[in-house]
């Protein structure tokens, strides 16, 4: 294991500037997920602690040592592809053993580390075939194995389970919960899918055009978010987002009036001025069906998705936006029909104009 440091990391490419001043720090046995859309410079930045891509400024620091212009064989990190990178003549056998051959491990010492990767991973069967003859996920299990025969010090898989269908992706989460569990090392994994990042981290930096938006633990991003973008790129489906404008203004107390002209009175963290453009923010899940006289919104029904233990119910509400309302069970809604809402335990977020939170759940 290892702990990781960043400091003011920057990345430019000639004139252009992709990773702005990161500061981060992973402790010893942590598993961090890099998550935000594409061209945020997650995989660039991933690459640069691999040492596969030059850090224009900053440091990056393995164990309190500064790495800047250390070689990436030096480092003792061992990285996942989203390709695989399996070498097709050889067997599983071999693929997972090469490395260390060309390292000059002793024989006896190879054979126990394939072994040892091969138990962990559950592969034993397919030592003698070659990848042509794997699955997507079994070739993914394999390209694990020959990064845990190198013991790195960290892990780092860039984007690893892109290329499975759905219910592989489900099942390599479960593999590499249980490794990270069982080895206790450091990992970082990369992802632009969210599900992965919430399933997966014990921390998750969420990235935007090579800024860090906000890092915390999957729950506390969830449940507090730091700014618009952050709230929108978590949850599925994500966080709908009304527009309104602040009408009154009484110490840290004031109303807002929503587009379709309700009012609702609530709190504020940071007081915006009367008249400032706020979002509201509020989970599928928490926007609720309620009796005509305790609604906040009104919706008409567009569309209806029964998945059997939860209901998923498109509406339209008066001033044309789309709110979407997670409904626990099979709700018996159809198109056409109007239904009352309101904010569950007043479950909801207000950013104010510059996409800030002014006031959470």
């Amino acid at each position: 294991m290892a702990d990781l440091e960043l400091r003011q990391v920057v990345k430019d490419f000639g004139n252009l500037r992709v990773i702005h001043g990161i500061d981060l720090k992973i402790d010893h046995g942590e598993f961090i997920v890099f998550v935000g859309p594409s061209g945020c410079g997650k995989s660039t930045l991933l690459r640069m602690i691999a040492g596969l891509e030059e850090i224009s400024g900053g440091d990056v620091m393995i164990d309190g040592q500064v790495v800047n212009d250390m070689p990436a064989a030096r480092r003792e990190l061992a990285m996942v592809f989203q390709s695989y990178a399996l070498y097709p003549h050889m067997s599983v056998r071999k693929n997972l053993a090469f490395g260390l051959e060309t390292m000059k491990v002793p024989k006896p010492e190879i054979e126990r580390q394939v072994k040892q990767a091969a138990d962990i991973l559950q592969i034993n069967e397919l030592l003698d075939r070659k990848p042509g003859q794997l699955s997507g996920g079994q070739r993914q299990r394999v390209a694990i194995g020959r990064a845990i025969v190198r013991e790195p010090r960290i892990f780092l898989f860039d984007e690893p389970l892109s290329n499975l269908d759905a219910e592989l992706r489900m099942q390599m989460r479960v593999e590499i919960n249980r490794l990270h569990r069982r080895l206790g090392s450091t990992m970082v994994f990369v992802t632009h899918d969210q599900v992965e990042a919430m399933t997966l981290a014990d921390r998750i930096v969420v990235l935007r055009a090579g800024r860090v938006e906000q890092v915390g633990s999957p729950l506390e991003l969830y449940n507090k978010p730091d700014n618009i973008f952050v709230a929108g790129f978590l949850g599925s489906p994500r966080m709908n987002f009304l527009p309104g404008t602040v009408d009154r203004v009484e110490g840290h107390r004031g109303e807002i009036l929503l587009a379709g002209g309700q009012r609702l009175t609530t709190e504020f963290s940071a007081p915006p001025k009367a008249g400032e453009a706020v979002t509201i923010g509020v989970r599928p899940e928490d926007l609720v069906p309620v009796p005509e006289t305790d609604a906040v919104l009104i919706g008409e029904v567009t569309i209806a998705e029964q998945l059997g233990g939860e209901t998923y119910v498109y509406v339209t509400l008066p001033d044309g936006q789309s709110a979407t309302v997670e409904i626990k069970g099979q709700a018996r809604v159809r198109p056409g029909d109007r239904l009352h809402l309101a904010f569950e335990d007043g479950k909801f977020h207000i950013f104010g104009s510059d996409e800030k939170v002014i006031r959470r759940t």
